[in-house]
């Protein structure tokens, strides 16, 4: 079955960090690119990270760069998201996608998605920043 799976949200004291997970399974994670987006109730889909398929390349939008960190192991076909000096905005469900390609850098920096082409996306997982 052709699924990727997120795990590793929880509930942050703001300032703290979370790792977050996203399991692929069913087809080969290495010919896509992966990227992680946010959503809350009622609100659009934002693209968070992206990274390219061999993860040479990264890029964030400008809300989380410097503070989250995308990364990918191929061989276990398994992606990332390291997130720190969390704010309570960051509260939303997070969820992985791959798709063909990263958004462009000027389309992602404010957290959109076109030109990404989803192809598989997954449930996601909540991240709730609060004290």
């Amino acid at each position: 079955q052709v699924q990727l799976v997120e795990s590793g949200g929880a509930l942050v004291q703001p300032g703290g960090s979370l790792k977050i997970s996203c399991a692929a399974s069913g087809f080969s994670l290495e010919y896509y690119t992966v990227a992680w987006f946010r959503q809350l109730p009622n609100l659009e889909r934002e693209a968070v990270s992206c990274i390219e398929k061999n993860g040479a390349n990264a890029d964030y939008a400008d809300s989380v760069k410097g503070r989250f960190a995308i990364s990918r192991d191929n061989g276990r076909h398994m992606a990332y998201l390291q997130m720190n000096s969390l704010k309570p905005e960051a509260t939303a469900l997070y969820f992985c996608a791959v798709g063909e390609r990263c958004p462009p850098p000027a389309v992602l920096r404010v957290g959109g998605v076109r030109g990404f082409g989803g192809r598989v996306w997954g449930r996601g997982t909540q991240v709730t920043v609060s004290s």
